[in-house]
C-alpha cells in the first residue's frame, strides 16, 4: 500500500528549500517505513542519515507523529547559525549573559519540551557545543547561558546529517561519544536513484500539487517523459524532482508533459563548466598571461562509472602529485595555502556554489568549509 508524507502547507514558504514529500511505493521504501515506525514507538534518540534533499525532516516529523508525544515538533538547522549564536539558540540564555542579551530567553530545547527536537545538519555543530549537547542528553536537563540552574527536560531528539559521521569521528571533527549516543537508533534514507519505483509516484504527487496552483486540469505524463525521469540519477533527489515537475507544468502543452518538457541539469556538467580552466595548478588559482605546461584542474580527467563510485581517478591524482613535486622543486612561496585555495575554489565551483554539497565533496563539515571559504575570499 502506497503512503505519502508531506510537510505542512505554507503558502509563504519558498520553493524546494526542503524535500516536501516522500512516497513509499518502492518495496525498499516500504521496508524503511516499517523500520521507522517501529523506532518511533520507542523513546530512543534517532540519527537519520541521507543525501541532501532526500526528506530527512519528513522522516523526523513522522517519527514524532507516530510516537504519540503531545508536545511540539521543533525543527532546527544547526548550519543556519554562527558559532557565536548557536549556544544561546539551542540552550537559551539569561539576561546579561552576553552583550545585547537584555532579557532572558528560552532555547530550542525548552521550546520542544514534551515533544521532539529535530537537529538537522548535526555534523556542523562545533566541538564545544557537542560536549554541551552530550551533557544535556545524559542529564535530561539544560543550563541556560549565564545560569547555573538546570531546567528539567522531556525532549526526544532526532538528529540528521548528510555527511558520514563515522569518518568525521575518525578525522576528529565529531565526538565519538556523542556519535554513539545519537545513533542508538539509526535510519539511512536512501537517495532517489536507489528507489526508482518511487520516482513516478512522486512526480504525479507534485503534478497534483502544482497543477491547481497553475489552474490546469488533469495533467498526464507521457511514456517518454516517464522514461526520462527513470533514466536520470537525481543528484538533487526529491528537491530536484519537485523543481523539474514544476517547470514542466509551466511549459507543457495540451496538459501533457512530454520528454522535451523535462529539464534535467546534471550537477557534474555545470560544476565542470563553472570550474573550467581558471584554477591552474601551476598558478594555483592565480590568472596567468603566459602559457604553462603544468596541468590544470580542467585538464584532469573526471572519473566516471566505477571510478566515481570508488574514489577519484588515481591517474588524475598521480598527475597532480607530479605537478606539486615540480612546484616543490621550484620553491614556490606559500605552496600549502595555494594548493588549499585551489582545492577550495574547485570544490565550491564543482558544487555550484552550494555549501552543503561542497562540504560533502571535500569530506568536511559545513562550518569547516565556511571557515575555508572566508579564508580564501569566497565568503564575506
Amino acid at each position: 500500500m502506497e503512503k505519502v508524507l508531506t510537510l505542512p502547507e505554507s503558502p509563504t514558504a519558498p520553493l524546494s528549500i526542503r524535500a516536501k514529500a516522500l512516497v513509499f511505493h518502492d518495496p525498499g521504501s516500504l521496508n524503511l517505513l516499517h523500520h521507522v515506525e517501529r523506532i518511533a514507538r520507542s523513546e530512543a534518540t534517532v540519527l537519520v542519515t541521507g543525501e541532501t534533499g532526500t526528506g530527512k525532516e519528513l522522516i523526523a516529523r513522522h517519527i514524532h507523529t507516530v510516537s504519540g508525544r503531545r508536545g511540539p515538533f521543533v525543527p532546527v538547522n544547526c548550519g543556519a547559525f554562527s558559532e557565536s549564536l548557536i549556544d544561546a539558540e539551542l540552550f537559551g540564555h539569561e539576561s546579561g549573559a552576553f552583550t545585547g542579551a537584555s532579557q532572558a530567553r528560552a532555547g530550542w530545547f525548552e521550546a520542544a519540551n514534551g515533544g521532539t527536537l529535530f537537529l538537522d545538519e548535526i555534523g556542523d555543530l562545533p566541538l564545544a557545543l557537542q560536549v554541551k549537547l552530550l551533557r544535556v542528553l545524559q542529564e535530561r536537563q539544560v543550563v541556560r547561558l549565564g545560569s547555573r540552574r538546570g531546567i528539567p527536560l522531556d525532549v526526544r531528539l532526532v538528529a540528521a546529517t548528510n555527511i558520514d559521521l563515522a569518518r568525521a569521528v575518525a578525522a576528529q571533527h565529531f565526538r565519538a561519544d556523542l556519535y554513539y549516543r545519537l545513533s542508538v537508533a539509526s535510519v539511512r534514507l536512501p537517495p532517489l536513484r536507489e528507489r526508482p519505483a518511487d520516482i513516478v509516484p512522486l512526480a504525479r504527487h507534485f503534478i497534483t500539487v502544482y497543477r491547481t496552483r497553475l489552474s490546469l486540469q488533469d495533467v498526464t505524463l507521457s511514456d517518454e517523459a516517464q522514461a526520462a525521469l527513470l533514466g536520470y540519477s537525481w543528484p538533487g533527489n526529491i528537491r530536484e524532482l519537485e523543481n523539474v515537475i514544476h517547470f514542466a507544468l509551466i511549459v507543457c502543452r495540451d496538459e501533457v508533459i512530454r520528454a522535451e518538457d523535462i529539464k534535467l541539469l546534471p550537477l557534474s556538467s555545470s560544476g565542470q563548466q563553472a570550474a573550467h580552466g581558471a584554477l591552474v595548478v601551476g598558478g594555483l588559482g592565480q590568472p596567468s598571461d603566459t602559457p604553462s605546461a603544468t596541468p590544470t584542474v580542467a585538464d584532469t580527467p573526471v572519473a566516471t562509472g566505477a571510478e566515481s563510485q570508488g574514489g577519484p581517478s588515481m591517474s588524475a591524482l598521480d598527475r597532480l602529485v607530479h605537478a606539486w613535486e615540480a612546484l616543490l622543486t621550484e620553491g614556490q612561496d606559500d605552496l600549502f595555502d595555494k594548493v588549499e585555495s585551489a582545492l577550495v575554489h574547485a570544490a565550491f565551483a564543482h558544487a555550484g556554489q552550494n555549501q552543503v554539497r561542497a562540504a560533502k565533496v571535500m569530506g568536511i563539515t559545513r562550518n569547516m568549509l565556511r571557515t575555508q571559504l572566508k579564508r580564501h575570499g569566497l565568503l564575506a
